[in-house]
């Protein structure tokens, strides 16, 4: 007989993903806001629809917005979803990639490609400190 047995296998099957699951939700969540900021902060500004239609959100992108990223899903359907537009703020594409009479002004991948080595890191991190917390 094993002793021990009950334990280690309730912190496998139970402990560890959840804490895996919480800190991973918490750094993809601080990731995101700083793809946001950044992205506000690149946006030209004239009315600032477009600048206050920037966000994320753990479901879809709401409706009349276009999906700037999203993560794949998890095993709970759960995906994070960075968004530019809205009913207002429609033009959010032909502001980042410009049109036949308006140069580009791209304000979402250059914040993305800055910041994504950052936000994988910090994800990976905190997955790791998770499984060291959930194995003492």
């Amino acid at each position: 007989m094993v002793l021990g047995l009950k334990s280690l296998n309730r912190k496998l099957t139970q402990t560890i993903p959840e804490r895996v699951r919480i800190r991973t939700r918490a750094a993809m969540e601080k990731g995101a806001d700083e793809i946001v900021a950044m992205a506000k902060s690149l946006v030209p500004v004239d009315s600032g629809d477009l600048r206050d239609s920037i966000g994320w959100t753990w479901a879809d992108a709401p409706k009349g917005s276009i999906v700037l990223a999203s993560s794949a899903p998890d095993r709970g359907g759960e995906r994070i979803t960075i968004y530019a537009g809205n009913d207002e703020a429609y033009y959010a594409r032909w502001v980042e990639f410009g049109t036949q009479k308006n140069l580009p002004s791209p304000f979402f991948f250059p914040s993305y490609r800055a910041l994504k080595r950052r936000v994988k890191g910090r994800i990976t991190r905190e997955m790791r400190k998770a499984i060291k917390e959930g194995s003492k």
